[in-house]
């Protein structure tokens, strides 16, 4: 991320409306998410936050990594579109793929997850589409809308394939 996206990425950040019934609504303070943007760029050893830009320059939404729990070797991956508008080019699922080959290829974590709601069927599909393994259901793990919700816990490790190279090539 740079500097001249700070403010478009602000006001992202900050429209609720576009984060949809699965990512949840909270808020950073403005002071706050610039003053870690200047301590950072939103970038760090075992977290980070990138843009997703389509070909044509539009800011589609975000993808992040960061450690789930401070015992696992793993990173864990959130990703959010900016609107409808953006649905259904695949920009998710890149990004995925993008920052799964960068982490697994850069770092010493050997698994990568994404945590889904059960309804969410766009991040289940990109799950699949992406070599993810559904390992199982965490019961009431995650608060949103007012209660809590099962997640469905996928995992992709250093040793899987991943489907989007050609067979024969293992990335």
């Amino acid at each position: 991320m740079r500097q001249a996206d700070l403010d478009a990425m602000w006001a992202a950040h900050t429209d609720i409306g576009n984060r949809g019934a699965f990512f949840p609504p909270g808020v950073m303070s403005e002071s706050r998410f610039r003053a870690e943007f200047g301590d950072s760029g939103f970038w760090q050893r075992e977290e980070g936050f990138l843009l997703i830009i389509t070909p044509e320059g539009e800011m589609a939404g975000h993808i992040e990594s960061f450690k789930p729990v401070g015992y696992w070797d793993a990173f864990e991956l959130s990703y959010q579109l900016y609107g409808e508008a953006f649905a259904g080019h695949g920009y998710p699922t890149e990004a995925v793929q993008l920052l799964t080959d960068y982490l697994l290829d850069n770092k010493k974590q050997h698994r990568i997850q994404l945590v889904i709601v059960p309804e969410n069927a766009a991040s289940r599909r990109i799950a699949e589409k992406c070599g993810f393994t559904l390992e199982g259901t965490a019961r009431g793990a995650f608060y949103n809308a007012g209660r809590n919700q099962d997640v469905l816990i996928h995992s992709l490790l250093r040793t899987d394939p991943r489907p989007w190279y050609a067979a024969g090539d293992d990335g």
